[in-house]
């Protein structure tokens, strides 16, 4: 089953999708940016503020969120942490 996860703004994406959460101001991720701008494979969710974090999918989708790493990996593991709990044999 799908989870959603909160990247500010009200927008959402679907966590098990997401294969790295990585900072903005590397050169190779900035090339990666400007090399799929204007592109389908680009996703904005920024609503006009700084970009200080990309989300990479599966499906080689990039993710613009104005929320901080570690931000949403603190919620991703939340989001997640219910069906870990049920998961374990204690």
């Amino acid at each position: 089953m799908a989870r959603l996860l909160n990247i500010g703004f009200g927008n959402v994406v679907n966590s098990d999708k997401i294969i790295a959460v990585v900072s903005p101001d590397a050169a190779p991720i900035k090339r990666l940016i400007q090399s799929v701008r204007g592109t389908p494979e680009l996703v904005d969710a920024t609503q006009g503020r700084k970009t200080k974090a990309v989300i990479v999918t599966g499906e080689r989708i990039l993710i613009l969120s104005a929320l901080q790493p570690e931000t949403i990996a603190k919620r991703f593991l939340e989001t997640n942490q219910f069906t870990d709990k049920g998961d374990r044999d204690e």
